[in-house]
């Protein structure tokens, strides 16, 4: 079975590039994702742009509409992803740190 987990952060609070809190957590994501990948459950994961690079996608009446950044307004944003392969959700939760 196949498992996402979603990691959400706040880009207005969050470390930024460069500095070495952010240097730190970059660092205990590549540990986490060296033990996913030890444990063999990692099938994909990958962080994502800023949502000021996002463009938003909406079909209404047929018609495509595109609007360049974030869909809404929100504390957090979804800034990246780990897709496992695991026997059962309890195995998924417990790869978590």
């Amino acid at each position: 079975m196949k498992y996402i987990a979603l990691i959400y952060s706040n880009e207005k609070t969050d470390p930024k590039p460069g500095s070495d809190e952010f240097i730190k957590m970059i660092g205990e994501y590549r540990s986490a994702t060296d033990k996913f990948i030890e444990d063999g459950v990692l099938v994909a994961g990958d962080p994502l742009e800023s949502v000021n690079t996002s463009t938003t996608l909406r079909v209404r009446g047929g018609n495509l509409e595109t609007t360049d950044g974030p869909f809404a307004e929100t504390k957090e944003q979804l800034g990246g992803y780990y897709i496992f392969e695991c026997d059962n959700l309890d195995d998924a939760i417990n790869m978590l740190p």
